[in-house]
């Protein structure tokens, strides 16, 4: 298990290419605010486990979920913190979630095309890159835009201007405003 602290949050996750969840799951959900399963009858994936809160042995959030396309195919699971707005950010398979953690609840699910593959954070903008979809997010879990892509693709941020390469093909636009908004 892999922990991480981020301003007043630890973050505790595993992924396993396991049918079952580890010990420590069975304790945490008994003690977590706010508990999430999804695809657990599953029998394909990975299953990922995530505890969240001011410490593992006090969890806000405990997250457990079967993901697919997998670690094997290249499909890590993956967070992201705003600990200035209490937001937690989670990709996982073709799954994206959003949470408050100060207040226990889920802001939103959403989908990654054909599989999730990092959170990074530019300022004041959540950026989501996945197989064939980048998108963007405010600090407080609003989605500002989503654009599709093909591989190869990349993408690099200066100042307020983010340049997309798909295949060769360039464009620029605004980091909040998105590609309808050049």
């Amino acid at each position: 298990m892999y922990t991480v602290t981020v301003g007043p949050y630890v973050i505790a996750f595993q992924s396993l290419e396991t049918q079952e969840p580890p010990l420590r799951y069975a304790w945490a959900k008994q003690h977590a605010e706010l508990l999430e399963e999804f695809d657990l009858e599953r029998s394909d994936g990975d299953f990922c486990y995530l505890v969240a809160g001011p410490s593992i042995d006090h969890p806000t959030l405990v997250l457990a979920q079967r993901h697919d396309p997998t670690e094997a195919a290249g499909f890590y699971p993956g967070v992201l913190v705003v600990p200035e707005t209490d937001v937690l950010f989670i990709g996982a398979g073709e799954r994206l979630l959003a949470y408050d953690l100060a207040h226990p609840a889920r802001l939103w699910e959403d989908v990654a095309d054909t599989g999730f593959w990092n959170w990074v954070r530019y300022g004041e903008v959540v950026i989501m890159s996945a197989e064939l979809e980048l998108a963007a997010w405010n600090l407080e879990g609003t989605k500002l835009w989503t654009t599709s892509v093909e591989p190869p693709w990349s993408y690099e941020v200066t100042d307020d201007v983010l340049e997309l390469d798909i295949m060769g093909v360039k464009s620029e636009f605004s980091l909040r405003g998105g590609p309808e908004n050049k």
